[in-house]
């Protein structure tokens, strides 16, 4: 078994279609994946069709984009294995995807109005499948770089941090309300790159709202981060989980499964 439970496609903020990864997954001997676009479930039941004419099982999946509110900072949760109708789920996410669409359009005015050639119509021809606009396409629109490349970085930094012109973030759903969706719906909730986002802290809360596991390999995680993970997972009975965090050509320079899930914490969710 090899198990990468933290992919990104088209139908969120990453740069391959469902095809093209369940092509790879095939090539790279992965045997389960988890299709965990940010806060939106559009993609599953096409990913698990695809993926079962490649013996590739789907377990369904989403990244939810929340907010620690008491410590204000950025707490993503992953969700698992949650039924099909998910409910609960897009109740909680559906309006914070067309706050982030609505935000995103906001900026693409903002360039136009400093002088910027850039279309909408462009921009939404790049955010294909989930019809959200993202930062990482208006960015396609703006430069060939590549997503590691300084020149890239710089002009991000220059437009979207600090002062920049589009520099206006959205307001996220509680980390604890996500975590309780993905429960209602009768999933698994793990907090994801908890060293990424310095969300350690939460772990506690967390489990009290029924967090069932913590993401343990991932390509941000330093040797450190994953002896924290261990702790945790140790101390409050969670299973540890892993992924690549793919987003083809928007993300980092991982290969999919290259970061994949321990087999204990599939067995857990299937």
């Amino acid at each position: 078994m090899k198990a990468d439970l933290h992919v990104h496609s088209d139908f969120s903020d990453g740069s391959n279609t469902v095809e093209e990864i369940m092509e790879l997954a095939a090539e790279r001997g992965i045997t389960h994946i988890s299709l965990t676009d940010h806060d939106t479930v559009s993609g599953i039941e096409h990913a698990q069709k695809v993926g079962k004419h490649r013996g590739i099982t789907v377990i369904p999946g989403i990244e939810i984009s929340a907010y620690d509110f008491k410590r204000e900072r950025k707490v993503h949760i992953l969700g698992y294995a949650f039924c099909k109708s998910a409910h609960h789920i897009q109740m909680l996410c559906n309006p914070l995807l067309q706050r982030r669409h609505a935000n995103s359009l906001w900026q693409i005015e903002q360039l136009q109005k400093n002088g910027i050639d850039i279309e909408v119509q462009e921009v939404m021809r790049r955010a294909a499948e989930g019809g959200i606009i993202y930062k990482q396409h208006i960015m396609s629109c703006l430069t060939d770089d590549h997503f590691t490349t300084p020149a890239y970085q710089q002009l991000y930094k220059q437009l979207f941090k600090g002062e920049g012109i589009c520099a206006r973030d959205i307001i996220y759903v509680d980390a604890i309300d996500a975590v309780q969706a993905i429960k209602k719906d009768g999933g698994y909730a793990v907090l994801a790159h908890p060293g990424q986002l310095d969300s350690f802290d939460m772990v506690e809360e967390l489990v009290q709202h029924g967090l069932d596991g913590i993401e343990r390999n991932h390509y941000d995680h330093s040797e450190q981060d994953k002896s924290r993970t261990e702790a945790y997972a140790k101390k409050f009975d969670l299973f540890m989980t892993g992924g690549s965090d793919y987003h083809g050509s928007f993300g980092a320079p991982i290969q999919l499964g290259e970061f994949d899930s321990p087999t204990e914490a599939v067995y857990s969710i299937i």
